[in-house]
C-alpha cells in the first residue's frame, strides 16, 4: 500500500485496459466502414477477362449506389440471385424497363430514347471472348441485365435471368493486387 492507503494497480491490468480500449475504438471505426462504405472483394473466375482476372483484389464502394442508381457500363458486385451467399462481378448492359436484344452476340437496347434500338459499343470485349448468342428479354422496373466481359465463360443474365436491384452491393473503386495492375475505378468504359 502507498502512504494514502490506495492499492496500486498492476501494470499488466493497466496495459490490458489500454489495449482493450484501443481495440474497441478501432472496431467502432472499422466496422461501419466495412459494412456501409467499403468492402474487400477477390475476383474468382474468368468471366470478366480481360478487364479483371481471377485472384485480383478489389475494394468495393458500398455507398454510391445508396445515393444514385447504377448506370449502363458500370461494373457491379452483387449477390448471386440463386444463392445470395455467393458474390459475382459483372457489367451492367440493360437498365430497368428496357428491352434487350442480342443477335449474333451484338447487344441492342430498346427504350423510350431509342424505340428502334441502338447497338452498344462494347469495345472492352476482346474478340477471343465474344459470343454469337441470340437472346431477347424485357426488363422489369427494378431489373438490370448484367453480362461478363468474357461472354464465353460467363454465367450471367443470359443464363439465370435479370438481376433485381436489391442484390447489387456496389462497384469496384480500386484494384490493389496485383500491384502491377493497381488502379482507381477499374473496369470503367466510356
Amino acid at each position: 500500500m502507498n502512504p494514502l492507503g490506495e492499492q496500486k494497480k498492476s501494470p499488466f491490468f493497466t496495459q490490458a485496459r489500454e489495449w482493450t480500449k484501443t481495440i474497441l475504438i478501432a472496431l467502432a471505426i472499422a466496422l461501419p466502414i466495412r459494412f456501409f462504405i467499403a468492402e474487400p472483394f477477390i475476383v474468382s473466375g474468368a468471366s470478366m477477362d480481360p478487364t479483371f482476372a481471377s485472384g485480383q483484389f478489389l475494394i468495393v464502394d458500398r455507398l454510391s449506389y445508396r445515393l444514385e442508381e447504377p448506370k449502363r457500363g458500370d461494373v457491379v458486385i452483387f449477390r448471386y440471385p440463386n444463392d445470395p451467399k455467393i458474390y459475382f462481378i459483372k457489367r451492367i448492359v440493360g437498365l430497368p424497363g428496357e428491352s434487350i436484344r442480342i443477335n449474333e452476340g451484338k447487344v441492342d437496347i430498346v427504350n423510350s430514347e431509342h424505340p428502334e434500338g441502338i447497338t452498344l459499343d462494347e469495345s472492352y470485349i476482346a474478340a477471343a471472348h465474344a459470343s454469337k448468342d441470340d437472346f431477347v428479354k424485357q426488363l422489369g422496373t427494378t431489373e438490370y441485365f448484367v453480362m461478363g466481359d468474357n461472354r464465353l465463360q460467363s454465367s450471367d443474365s443470359r443464363a439465370w435471368g435479370p438481376l433485381d436491384r436489391h442484390y447489387i452491393i456496389g462497384r469496384p473503386v480500386a484494384r490493389l493486387l496485383p500491384v502491377t495492375e493497381l488502379s482507381l475505378f477499374p473496369g470503367e468504359h466510356n
